[in-house]
């Protein structure tokens, strides 16, 4: 028996096809709402729920396992495996970009590609990070 997230993650996913993500605080507004409408995404932004807002980057961590949601951050802090562990994750993606039209390029990609691949895992990054950045990404294209 877990938490109540954890057990109304798999009614929550019958309901809602998107992918769910949790954005913490440093994300832009812009992009968030780029989220929802242009990809289509389920979000859970943090800024929107005053229990949350403020809340430590741990319990953020904790919070979007719990709810079966992909951590999405420009917070590199995250990038530290021993305070967050990728393995008991739903995932996290932590992005770098210079403005928030590139952040939407990464993220577009990250949607075709993870979230929505034909062979794609309800959670494609479970137990897993992933460092977004355009140099990374776009050196090949």
């Amino acid at each position: 028996m877990g938490t109540l997230a954890s057990e109304l993650q798999g009614l929550a996913r019958q309901l809602v096809a998107a992918p769910r993500v949790y954005v913490d605080a440093n994300m832009p507004a812009g992009l968030v709402a780029a989220m929802r409408h242009d990809l289509g995404w389920d979000v859970l932004f943090v800024l929107e729920d005053a229990d949350v807002r403020r809340a430590p980057d741990r319990e953020h961590f904790h919070r979007a396992s719990d709810l079966g949601r992909t951590l999405i951050t420009l917070d590199r802090d995250f990038c530290d495996d021993r305070r967050f562990p990728p393995a008991v994750s739903a995932g996290v993606i932590i992005c770098s970009a210079p403005d928030e039209r590139i952040l939407l390029r990464l993220l577009k990609h990250v949607d075709r590609t993870l979230f929505r691949a034909p062979d794609a895992a309800e959670l494609p990054l479970k137990g897993r990070k992933l460092t977004l950045t355009p140099e990374r990404l776009f050196q090949s294209s």
